[in-house]
């Protein structure tokens, strides 16, 4: 950890990624800020208080927001007369400020009863009231006829004695030019950030609009009511939503409209949390000042993006650092590439979390939509363990110098080799499959062994007396049991066998019904009892009919990624999954520990942590001493998945203080980084589930009210995208450069992976809400399925693939993906769907046992040498 490699690769890594938030924080020289402007847009709610609900800002608040004002404009404008706004005009004549006077009218005819009247009579008491604007964008949202609108302008025109008009938009007054012979001046509001305009070209937009009006009704004049650019909320299109923007904007507005001679309210003076219901995040953040009355950006100095960027990039640095240095612990024989990797990967994982947070903390929240964040925030940690988990496999699987615990064969005199009990668990299976099972057994080449098939509960005796005749052929070292009832499913036949071994034998070793094993296997492993610390000796699983048909060389591929990747890395810090066949145990040491687990649907992984837990070792042997049978249908490849990810959780729940307390188990550091870390991509499974559902929520909220619910900030998409490629990416590098796999093996293996991400979710789910479930058996020899059965199998995944897609669709055709939140959020949606996608396409692959592997160039996995 304290190699001076690990010092160079973090302070270069630390360079490189302070120089990058510099670079991108560039101060930026804009025309200073004027020290008076002719007009701000004038709402003085503060946090917590919102006219929908009746809550007005007091006289008092209004006045101290006026008095600072004053000084820095020449004129408010406000938009409505209800409650204690009626007060600003004579509030603003204290402090030597005109005011825009604006009534607000909608279809609410019971309001505009009372509205409009208190309008004119406030700007006739108010002499300061220099010009008046009924109705704010009525005709752009369409809430008042426009009939009515004429009315109310022509009835204020001859009531009142200063200029009066509407505000709208420039396209609402070219469409309507008979408007212009109600109004004494054409009010436009011009907001370039609502046209997906680039910061940089927006002013042009504001002026080209002004032309274009000008030359439409030329001599009326023309002012603007409303100019501004937000500091946070969505991007739309060219136009992203920034501090650094909107004073951008602004001070280049203000640098020219001089010249243009414009009178201009700046939309607005202070930001207005409460408006985010009605137009969504932006609406709360087109203030010059915040909430709280600060400003939001400098006014003079030069513009830099992010203010606190060298605070944020020390935080940064520092976790990145720790994060860095967790993941060398014990990781002395990783090469400088893979050091370098997981650097790399550490700085851009903490800048991503420190960004998260911060720009979470320039909202306004609400409880609501602090619960939202938290969870969002969460979820994103969450992303970033399993990112950080599987760069830590990537970086050990490719970069390891040498191996630590590379385990070689080393044999011994038949005097010395232990008596080994051989257990059988059966249920149900077909009488020739086991005889090919017992036959094999019969051959190895092994000095005293003996063999226990235990058959519990099959009730054919069809089934079972087959099997029973066979052992009693085989001669003096077969025994056979057929126990019914019997409680404890393979756990609980284990266990009988277990009181039933022979006294002499030391060795319990363990295959399931359908393996055919090579007549070495108990000779070459063996041996590795030697060493009286070591309780568990591992061969991996292996298949002989991985070239039968596609669906199966797609098993094939998925299940070789463990077994020789994943349990060889784990190996090197004594931390192997131990799975029921292939394995080997101590007897004493299962003994020790209170024999298998019967509680747990996977009790060989739940029987190897407690091993691990009472201080011995493992040792795992990647080469191949056994050939069993896989699925045969996609349903049983999911009942199988199912049950080793629900027995997951099964044991992290049972296990909990023994995997995060130190006082109450022997496990090491690195054993207990790998369960975790191991099971951890299962877990977010199972998470991922949840986000689905919610994305589909979230989806539906954002076509129905467009206006109020914005689609998720562009950081909170970019993470489960980069999650999926940076998993995508390391499943090519990884298959081809550890285990030869071609492209299409590939390519097969991570289409079978992806296919068990619902069962996987739904597992892991359960596994917290459940206590047991019944135990899944595999079926060997299954018939095939039909199409329409094998899409009954997947209706779960069509659902949710078709809500997604639908989902996708919808977002794009009612809203568009020309902004990159939205676009982003949509291929989130897509990309979402992949798994339940590759759920129906393996289930129709598995109806399909004539095509054959050959077409994905299926090759057997290259084992390691054991010389």
């Amino acid at each position: 950890m304290f190699r001076l490699t690990n010092w160079v690769i973090g302070i270069a890594v630390t360079i490189i990624s302070l120089s990058l938030w510099a670079y991108i924080n560039r101060p930026h020289a804009l025309p200073e800020w004027p020290q008076q402007v002719t007009g701000f847009s004038f709402s003085p709610y503060h946090l917590g208080q919102d006219p929908r609900e009746n809550h007005y800002p007091t006289p008092e608040e209004i006045d101290a927001d006026l008095a600072l004002l004053a000084g820095k404009t020449v004129s408010v404008r406000t938009y409505s007369v209800e409650d204690s706004l009626a007060e600003v005009p004579r509030l603003a004549r204290k402090h030597d400020l005109n005011v825009c006077l604006g009534a607000y009218l909608s279809y609410d005819d019971e309001r505009n009863a009372w509205e409009f009247p208190l309008f004119l009579e406030t700007a006739r008491n108010n002499p300061n009231v220099v010009r008046a604007i009924v109705g704010n964008e009525t005709q752009h949202l369409g809430i008042l006829d426009y009939d009515k609108l004429l009315g109310f302008l022509d009835q204020a025109r001859k009531t009142l004695r200063v200029p009066v008009s509407t505000a709208e938009p420039a396209h609402v007054w070219h469409r309507h030019p008979d408007l212009v012979d109600h109004v004494d001046f054409i009010a436009v509001q011009i907001l370039p950030y609502w046209e997906g305009k680039e910061v940089h070209a927006a002013v042009d937009h504001v002026f080209n609009e002004l032309r274009g009006l000008k030359e439409a009704y030329p001599g009326k004049p023309i002012i603007i009511s409303e100019v501004g650019w937000p500091s946070n909320g969505r991007v739309k299109q060219d136009a992203v939503a920034s501090t650094a923007n909107q004073a951008t904007f602004l001070r280049l507005f203000l640098a020219r409209v001089p010249k243009e001679g414009y009178i201009y309210y700046i939309m607005e003076a202070f930001d207005q949390p409460w408006k985010t219901d009605i137009e969504g995040a932006v609406g709360a953040y087109w203030g010059v000042y915040d909430v709280e009355r600060n400003p939001k950006f400098e006014f003079v100095q030069p513009v830099v993006p992010v203010p606190q960027w060298q605070v944020l990039a020390a935080i940064s640095m520092v976790l990145a650092i720790i994060t860095f240095a967790l993941l060398l612990i014990d990781s002395k024989t990783m090469r400088g590439h893979g050091r370098s990797f997981l650097a790399v990967v550490s700085y851009l994982a903490a800048t991503a979390i420190v960004w998260i947070v911060y720009e979470y903390t320039t909202l306004y929240l609400t409880l609501g939509t602090l619960i939202i964040g938290v969870l969002l925030v969460v979820g994103m940690v969450g992303i970033l363990m399993v990112l950080l988990a599987e760069a830590h496999e990537w970086a050990e699987a490719l970069w390891l110098g040498e191996r630590r615990r590379y385990m070689t064969l080393a044999p011994l005199p038949d005097a010395q080799l232990p008596m080994i009990s051989v257990h059988v668990p059966a249920y149900n299976e077909p009488p020739d499959m086991m005889k090919r099972t017992l036959d094999a057994l019969a051959r190895l080449d092994y000095p005293d062994f003996e063999v226990v098939v235990i058959d519990n509960n099959t009730r054919d005796p069809a089934v079972w007396q087959p099997v029973q005749a066979h052992c009693e052929a085989l001669g003096a070292r077969f025994r056979f049991f057929h126990v019914e009832p019997l409680e404890g499913f393979k756990a609980g036949a284990l266990n009988f066998g277990l009181a039933r071994t022979d006294p002499r034998a030391g060795i319990i070793a363990v295959i399931d019904s359908d393996y055919i094993v090579d007549p070495n296997w108990l000779r070459d492993l063996a041996p590795q009892f030697a060493e009286p610390g070591v309780a568990i000796v591992q061969a991996p699983q292996d298949y002989l009919d991985g070239g039968e048909s596609i669906f199966k060389a797609m098993c094939y591929s998925e299940y070789s990624g463990f077994f020789y990747i994943g349990m060889m890395t784990r190996n090197e810090r004594n931390a192997i999954i131990q799975h029921g066949t292939m394995t080997m145990v101590r007897r004493s040491a299962l003994e020790e520990v209170g024999g298998w687990a019967e509680w747990c649907i996977t009790e060989d992984a739940e029987l190897g942590l407690r091993i691990f837990e009472a201080g011995y070792e493992a040792h795992y042997i990647p080469h191949s001493y056994g050939r069993g049978v896989m699925p045969d249908t996609f349903i049983d490849y999911k009942k199988q998945r199912f049950r080793w990810a629900y027995g997951a959780v099964q044991i992290l729940r049972h296990h909990t203080r023994g995997l995060f307390s130190f006082k109450s188990s022997r496990l090491s550091l690195g054993q207990r980084y790998h369960f975790v870390a191991g099971w951890l991509p299962w877990l977010a499974d199972g998470f991922n589930l949840l986000f689905n559902v919610a994305a589909l929520a979230w989806s539906l909220a954002m076509i129905l009210a467009p206006r109020n619910v914005d689609p998720p900030m562009v950081v909170f998409s970019l993470l489960p995208l980069s999650l999926f490629v940076f998993k995508a990416a390391k499943l090519f590098y990884i298959y081809k450069a550890r285990i030869g796999a071609s492209t299409l093996q590939t390519l097969a293996g991570g289409l079978a992976g992806l296919s068990l991400a619902h069962t996987i979710s739904r597992a892991v789910l359960l596994g917290f809400v459940t206590k047991g479930v019944p135990f899944f058996r595999t079926p060997k020899l299954a018939e095939n399925q039909t199409w329409h059965s094998a899409l009954a199998m997947v209706r779960e995944e069509l659902v949710l693939l078709a809500g997604l897609w639908l989902a996708a669709a919808a977002v794009t055709i009612e809203l568009g993906v020309d902004a990159p939140d939205l676009l982003l959020w949509v291929i989130v949606l897509l990309v979402q769907s992949l798994s339940y996608l590759a759920s129906v396409l393996v289930s129709l692959v598995s109806t399909m046992p004539s095509l054959p592997a050959r077409y994905i160039g299926l090759r057997r996995i290259e084992q390691p040498s054991m010389e």
